[in-house]
């Protein structure tokens, strides 16, 4: 295999379970996934969304660093726009200094929820000051240095602690404009392809990326690994994703049609559209999901997937993660096994058939 795999985790509340009960499973999957030679363990970020437990990344990381000790752990990724550059800096300076070579820094240009938590996340921004993401992407950048430069007006502010390694930077995007910007800034850039799977604009991104200096792109993607691929298919159901499309050439990527007019209504728009998208996901058997796996490695010269399972239930997510990592030579665990380490005690039973 001439990839590695590391995977993103949404901390979904599954149907009858909680809050709390998702962030358990978040845990028990991060050890696991350590357990079965996954590369790294993301954790998204979401505002005032009912189905998502993870609000706080950076409070998600350091408790799952704390419960594994390999594993690469990190946001994927901080939403940068709602936060002060140098508070972001701190934090993942911090992180790293508890746990030296294991943490990403991913940062993303979305919002992360509607208009109306955005506006309560930025409620006392000053917007004279604030600058546009290029901007706040460079800030973080120099604060995750030694500061920034002397004509600048934060000028000798130092972020610590100064960690033995620094937080490796990844830009999350999926545009050229994301990929050169990450480029430029010497960052390493993952391309959303779990939210774009369109392959020209997936290989115009990574050839931005690469025209503008920069190395060794990343790729995320929806998989679902099942014993067959009839049973792969019938675990995702009718995924969709709905893109609201404004006036302005803004466009944002939602769950539900509801949800996309929402975000319309709370941002004030009445020239918008909304069109109803099925996302590209990988569902099949384990050899299957490699073997095309394989052959988009050698096709776009990339050597990490980030794998994003579409799934609610837990013992699903957990089988698809097994399956997906038998290949890497690991034993796979019971799902009982599973149910000791924190799943909620509704979702004992897979769906999924062992061997």
């Amino acid at each position: 295999m001439s990839y590695s795999l590391s995977l993103l985790d949404k901390s979904p509340i599954a149907d009858g379970t909680s809050a709390a009960d998702a962030l358990r499973f978040t845990v028990a999957l991060a050890q696991r996934a350590e357990q079965l030679g996954y590369r790294r363990f993301w954790v998204a970020e979401h505002h005032g969304a009912p189905g998502f437990a993870s609000s706080a990344p950076e409070i998600v990381v350091a408790h799952l660093l704390a419960h594994t000790s390999r594993i690469r752990v990190g946001s994927g990724g901080v939403m940068l726009q709602h936060y002060s550059p140098f508070k972001v800096a701190e934090t993942f300076k911090l992180l790293a200094s508890l746990a030296p070579g294991r943490v990403d820094l991913g940062v993303g240009k979305a919002p992360g929820g509607l208009p109306l938590t955005t506006r309560a996340l930025q409620w006392f921004h000053d917007r004279a000051k604030k600058p546009g993401f290029a901007g706040q992407l460079a800030e973080l950048d120099a604060f995750l240095g030694w500061g920034v430069a002397e004509d600048h007006p934060l000028a000798g502010a130092v972020a610590t602690p100064v960690p033995p390694q620094p937080p490796q930077r990844i830009l999350l995007g999926g545009s050229p404009d994301s990929a050169e910007l990450a480029a430029r800034q010497g960052w390493r850039f993952c391309y959303a392809g779990h939210f774009n799977g369109d392959e020209a604009n997936i290989e115009r991104s990574l050839d931005a990326y690469r025209n503008a200096g920069g190395t060794r792109p990343l790729v995320a993607l929806y998989a679902v690994a099942a014993p067959t691929r009839e049973d792969a298919e019938r675990l995702i159901g009718p995924l969709r994703i709905f893109k609201l499309q404004l006036s302005s050439g803004q466009s944002f990527n939602l769950a539900s049609a509801q949800a996309a007019a929402e975000f319309a209504r709370q941002s004030g728009a009445t020239d918008y559209r909304i069109d109803e998208l099925r996302p590209a996901v990988l569902a099949d058997t384990p050899e299957r999901v490699h073997r095309a796996l394989d052959a988009l490695s050698r096709r776009l010269d990339v050597d990490e997937f980030v794998v994003d399972s579409p799934l609610t239930d837990y013992a699903a997510r957990l089988a698809s993660v097994e399956w997906l990592g038998g290949a890497l030579a690991a034993t796979p665990q019971r799902t009982d096994d599973a149910v000791a380490a924190g799943f909620p005690p509704s979702h004992r039973h897979s769906s999924v058939t062992r061997p």
